[in-house]
């Protein structure tokens, strides 16, 4: 089965003009390769109300799958991803940051300090990534088998086959 993708890129300086996105370009290229469709790229600015307005558009009324986002998950005052994520989700996947976080601290020890979060808003699943170009493609590559395997359990009206084997 073929779903849809966004990607949300949460940088003051991106929003602006002072800071070329990579990140997000990066996240589509994986999200292409993997077969997803991306029909829907942003980037707005650090304030909880323009990254809530934004996951809310995708999940609800374009219906897309699988939204990442890209940047305020760090320490900085600024960086507030996951708190206005969490305001959106019904459903916490805690797992998902879990794995990456691990995945990170094989590569870093700052890998920890990532606060990412992801959930599930109706049958769309978020997903929060770091800002940096490189700490997005490793999270997302460390948790993307699993991610599709959790957008075919979401389109399902049953089980998915969860006891199938991994790949």
């Amino acid at each position: 089965m073929s779903y849809t993708a966004a990607v949300i890129t949460i940088s003051d300086k991106g929003f602006r003009g002072e800071r070329e996105d990579t990140s997000g370009p990066a996240l589509c290229a994986i999200a292409e390769r993997y077969g997803l469709e991306v029909l829907y790229r942003a980037i707005v600015p650090d304030e909880a109300e323009d990254i809530r307005r934004e996951l809310v558009k995708c999940a609800d009324e374009l219906e897309i799958a699988l939204i990442l986002t890209t940047g305020g998950t760090g320490f900085s005052p600024r960086d507030i991803t996951p708190e206005a994520t969490k305001t959106v989700i019904e459903r916490e996947t805690p797992g998902i940051p879990e794995a990456m976080r691990a995945a990170s601290c094989r590569i870093t020890p700052r890998g920890c300090l990532s606060r990412g979060v992801a959930g599930i808003r109706g049958r769309s699943l978020i997903v929060n990534l770091p800002g940096s170009e490189t700490a997005a493609r490793e999270n997302i590559l460390s948790v993307m088998d699993a991610l599709m395997h959790g957008l075919d359990m979401l389109a399902s009206s049953g089980s998915a086959d969860c006891a199938g084997t991994a790949k």
